[in-house]
Parts: C-alpha cells; sequence; structure tokens
C-alpha cells in the first residue's frame, strides 16, 4: 500500500494540517506521544517528535490503517547477498519486545530454558517471540515507559505491595512493546498467563489499554494497574495534559468499576500524573 502524502510530509519532517490525517490515525499518533501540535487559532497542524520512531511504528503496525508494506520473502540479509543492497526491501530487522525482571524467571525460549533474570540497569529482548514460553503462574506487566521499565529495580517494593494486596501471584515478568509493533499483543493472546498494564494514569493512557490490550484479550486476562494512593498523586498532577487530551477521549468508558472510577477520578480532579513519579517509590 503506497504511503499518502500527509505520512510522505511528516517523515520528511514538515508540518502538517490536522485535516490531512485520518483521525483514527491522528487520534493513534498523539495517544503514542509521536506529533506535536501546534497551533494557530482553532486550526492544529502537526510535526513528527522523532522521524525514526514514527517510522518504525508505522513499519510496525498490523492494523487497517498500515501504510508501509513490510511484508516481503526476503531477509535484509538474503536481499544484501543476492543484490549487496539490503535496503532495497522494507523489512523488520528486529521483531520482538524488551523484557525485564528483578527476580530469576525460568522461562523456555526455542524450546530451551531460558533464564530471564537481567542484571540492574540492563534487560534483555526476544526476537523469536513466538517460540517465548513462561510459567503459567507468572503475572504479565506491561510498562508503557521506557524509564519505568529500565528501572524495574527501584519499584521492587511498590510492585511486590500492590501485587499482594491485590491478590495476584508474586511472580512477575516486566514487558514493553517498544519499538512499537503488534508483537508483544500477538504473544500474550497466544498465553493464558494474566496481563497487568502499567501506564501513564490520563486518558490517552487508558486508551491504550483499551484499545490495544483489553480489546484482544478481553476483561478476565488484562486489568489496569491502579496505585491505592493515585487519589491523592492526581491532585499534584499535569493540568496542562489533561487539557490536551480532553478533546479527544473525553467519552472514553469502562465496564470494569475500578478502571471507570479512575476515568472519573481524572475527569474530577481534570489532571493527568506520569507513571514516572512511582520510580522513587523505594526511596
Amino acid at each position: 500500500m503506497a504511503i499518502n502524502t500527509s505520512i510522505q510530509a511528516l517523515l520528511a519532517g514538515k508540518q502538517v494540517a490536522g485535516s490531512k490525517i485520518s483521525n483514527r490515525l491522528l487520534e493513534e499518533l498523539l495517544a503514542e506521544g509521536m506529533l506535536s501540535v501546534i497551533s494557530r487559532g482553532s486550526k492544529k497542524s502537526y510535526r513528527a517528535r522523532d522521524i525514526e520512531a514514527l517510522k518504525r511504528f508505522l513499519i510496525d503496525k498490523d492494523e487497517s490503517s498500515r501504510i508501509l508494506e513490510v511484508n516481503h520473502p526476503d531477509s535484509r540479509a538474503s536481499m544484501a547477498m543476492k543484490t549487496g543492497n539490503s535496503k532495497l526491501v522494507k523489512v523488520r530487522s528486529c521483531p520482538g519486545f524488551p523484557v525485564n525482571s528483578y527476580e530469576p524467571i525460568e522461562c523456555f525460549l526455542c524450546g530451551k530454558p531460558f533464564l530471564v533474570n537481567p542484571q540492574e540497569g540492563s534487560f534483555l529482548f526476544v526476537s523469536d517471540w513466538e517460540k517465548f514460553e513462561i510459567p503459567d503462574d507468572v503475572v504479565v506487566i506491561g510498562v508503557e515507559n521506557m524509564e519505568n521499565f529500565r528501572m524495574i529495580h527501584k519499584q521492587q517494593t511498590f510492585f511486590k505491595k500492590y501485587l499482594q494486596t491485590h491478590e495476584f501471584s508474586d511472580r512477575v515478568l516486566f514487558v514493553s512493546r517498544y519499538p512499537q509493533s503488534s508483537d508483544l499483543r500477538r504473544w500474550l493472546c497466544s498465553i493464558p498467563n494474566h496481563y497487568l498494564h502499567f501506564g501513564d494514569f490520563d486518558l490517552a493512557g487508558i486508551n491504550i489499554f483499551l484499545v490495544e490490550f483489553q480489546k484482544y484479550l478481553g476483561k478476565e486476562r488484562s486489568s489496569y494497574l491502579i496505585p491505592d494512593d493515585i487519589e491523592l498523586r492526581l491532585k499534584s498532577g499535569s493540568r496542562k495534559r489533561y487539557d490536551e487530551q480532553h478533546s479527544r477521549f473525553m467519552d472514553i468508558k469502562s465496564d470494569i468499576l475500578e478502571l471507570q472510577q479512575l476515568i472519573d477520578l481524572i475527569h474530577h480532579e481534570r489532571k493527568a500524573y506520569d507513571q514516572e513519579g512511582y520510580i522513587c517509590y523505594n526511596l
């Protein structure tokens, strides 16, 4: 499928009017933080924050709005062998997703034992994700922000207390969906483990969970991590970010009581709170 002119312009670093981008794609790119907003009166235009990140997001995207063709029988390696130029074909050179843990988790990769136990300050990347198996009693926590994901040891007390309070298993594997792709979600759909989503406490973050995860995993297998002190934290949150998101996500709803209460609380306080605030929880 050809790349439309508005996306070409964004990838070229140009400013694009909001009316030139489909509403669905625009909302998704804004929710992912891919675009910066430029306002002139009532009119808004957009520019890519990071062209390479935007390109990777579009390449890895597998929904109906996918705009870059990536399915090709040749890998970059085989293409380079045949032609000397691996850039002739757009393929995903690095499928998969990062994994992390603060305690050893005995897993299997390609049928062989695979211990997930990265040293603090590092994490692992699973590329053959279709052959990645974890114990059934492990809770999978998806961490939206890469800073939180990298620094899970500093949040160990926070996670352990939450898991115990909410009667989850204390065995936990942390995952990230960056670089943005459907690989993580497809893997989650293939395993029986419960998925716990740890994102920002704002309307856009909740929308990501509802659209990207709960829609596919269902209410029984997925939930949103809502800290017990979030009401207090929201009082010191960002009014500006709430205002920026309100027009796009004001109508999101959930039939899960706890999540709808969080949505109502965000509207009541008219603020948003970043999950990075929990990195210093142990201190």
